[in-house]
């Protein structure tokens, strides 16, 4: 098995999702029984990477479903209704110069903006740093899947992945939050020039009737054309005097250069650089441009959901029930899982681990 391989946690099953942190001082991914760790070397799961690019595919298809941004799956055949993300992939092709007859290497990138030309996809992966570039086989391609598994975790969506939902009222109450948020704060970022802000909201303004009335077929031809639109002239009808600044940092984009837009901040009224369109709280940059928009800020859905729902220190689920525990800390617990991990004894009592 090759390093890229070792370390996206792909490899043979009798070295599964080595932990990225301890290396080969861990034997493999050795799941706790109800905390997000390994019992072999005690890091986080995410610090193993388990699952693929399947498992990821169907995970975001799952939270991008019954949402605006349901135009980026698609229904699997045979799958009972299952929609898997339409990820977006990119394989570049560079000349390779020599003396003799000219040959060609390719670059494959794990996810790239969906409905860009290669040029301007190429720019946008030039404004973020190398080490965060998706290129297969690199340490930006396990960052990638290290923050959907991080930011966008399963159990914050999917009751079905939770351990601790304790009774149908806590499952109920799940259900409802996950349909709230996917509807009202959850988006996709859609790269496009500075300029092309109106050509963006009038897309978006023609595909919601249509879907209502229409369905999978109109997402489906909406997603593929989305974001080839031509582009408009700026408000102040110059293009050379037009001035766009970062919601971010504050600098100004380049006209030419290509910006990240939040259908729910309003196209007209923010767009970031790609390298700033980060989560406020975490400081990472959003994978695979997925946002929850709350209070004017970008949140990754970790930290939206624990804005308005107790995270648990222990199991690092959501809480849905009426009675846990608030520690000195300020920290929630689950009444079961305020213990030690190892011992089970309560955290109140001294223990020898």
């Amino acid at each position: 098995m090759d390093a890229a391989a070792k370390m996206s946690g792909e490899g043979s099953a009798s070295n599964p999702a080595v932990c990225l942190v301890c290396k080969d001082g861990c034997s493999g991914l050795q799941p706790h029984s109800w905390r997000k760790a390994c019992l072999a070397c005690g890091c986080s799961v995410v610090d193993h990477a388990p699952g693929n690019h399947a498992d990821d595919d169907r995970r975001m298809g799952r939270l991008l479903a019954d949402s605006p941004c349901a135009h980026l799956t698609a229904k699997v055949k045979g799958g009972g209704g299952l929609l898997l993300y339409k990820r977006n992939r990119m394989i570049v092709t560079n000349p390779v110069v020599s003396r003799k007859d000219p040959t060609f290497s390719t670059t494959t990138y794990d996810w790239a903006p969906a409905g860009l030309n290669q040029k301007l996809a190429k720019k946008y992966m030039e404004l973020i740093p190398e080490s965060q570039r998706p290129v297969s086989g690199t340490g930006g391609a396990v960052l990638r899947r290290r923050h959907l598994l991080s930011q966008l975790p399963a159990y914050d969506q999917d009751p079905m992945a939770c351990q601790s939902l304790a009774s149908d009222n806590e499952v109920s109450a799940m259900l409802l939050f996950v349909k709230r948020y996917k509807m009202e704060v959850l988006g996709v970022g859609e790269v496009a020039l500075p300029g092309d802000s109106e050509a963006l909201r009038e897309a978006t303004n023609q595909k919601e009737p249509k879907e209502q009335n229409h369905g999978d077929k109109v997402a489906a031809d909406h997603h593929r054309d989305h974001g080839t639109v031509a582009p408009v002239e700026p408000r102040n009808g110059t293009e050379n005097n037009t001035q766009y600044r970062c919601s971010g940092c504050g600098d100004n984009i380049g006209s030419d250069s290509p910006a990240v837009f939040a259908e729910h901040a309003g196209y007209h009224a923010a767009l970031w650089h790609p390298a700033c369109f980060t989560c406020a709280e975490c400081g990472q940059g959003l994978a695979d441009l997925v946002y929850f928009w709350s209070d004017r800020r970008l949140l990754c859905g970790r930290h939206y959901c624990q804005s308005v729902r107790p995270r648990c220190s222990g199991c690092d689920e959501l809480i849905f029930g009426e009675s846990f525990h608030m520690a000195q800390d300020g920290r929630a617990w689950h009444h079961q899982h305020y213990c030690c991990w190892r011992c089970g004894q309560s955290l109140d009592t001294p223990c020898h681990h």
